[in-house]
């Protein structure tokens, strides 16, 4: 075998890429529902209660599956169109709890609760609003009276100057004046002298 040989085989083999084993994506795992996982059963790709029912709140399903039972639950869901199968689910776990907490009632006792409530609340409203009614009657009334009296002390006021002047016309008087005037037209007040 000739060198030249030997040389271009070894450029040949070092030029050439170095194959490399191309490593593949990891195949994503599904986790299983919270229902399917309490059922132990597995939960396909088109599982009707996996939306509803996630992996992280098993006990969600739990309560609704122990008033409802699970085959119930799916056939509600299935039968309703997929946007009220949320708000279903909904319903079904709210009274799943209102029916654990009351046996007898369920959802019924929370609603007789709540509609007691109000009519007391209503109550105290509408003693609130007499109680308001009578307190600005009152002030009404209040306001009234010292209107009077501040009325009353004007005309007092007023009054005043007339009294004064109904003395000084009064008949004593004149009397006086009179005396005094006849006192005078007889001497009577000169006859004593001035000085001693």
């Amino acid at each position: 075998m000739d060198s030249s040989d030997t040389t271009t085989g070894f450029h040949h083999l070092s030029s050439s890429p170095t194959s490399s084993p191309v490593s593949s994506p990891p195949a994503a795992i599904h986790s299983p529902c919270a229902a399917c996982k309490i059922l132990r059963r597995r939960c396909a790709d088109k599982c009707v209660l996996a939306p509803y029912f996630p992996p992280t709140e098993p006990l969600k399903f739990t309560t609704a599956h122990r008033v409802f039972g699970a085959s119930n639950i799916i056939k509600l869901l299935q039968e309703l169109p997929a946007s009220q199968r949320a708000d279903a689910v909904s319903s079904m776990v709210y009274e799943a709890n209102a029916r654990i907490r009351d046996p007898v009632y369920g959802c019924a006792g929370a609603i007789f609760q709540l509609q007691k409530q109000v009519s007391e609340l209503q109550a105290q409203l509408a003693r609130a609003h007499a109680e308001l009614i009578n307190l600005q009657a009152q002030q009404k009334n209040l306001i009234a009276l010292i209107c009077m009296e501040m009325a009353q002390t004007q005309q007092g006021y007023c009054t005043t100057p007339q009294s004064t002047n109904a003395l000084a016309d009064s008949p004593n008087m004149y009397q006086n004046d009179a005396y005094f005037l006849d006192e005078i037209s007889h001497g009577s007040v000169w006859d004593e002298p001035l000085w001693i």
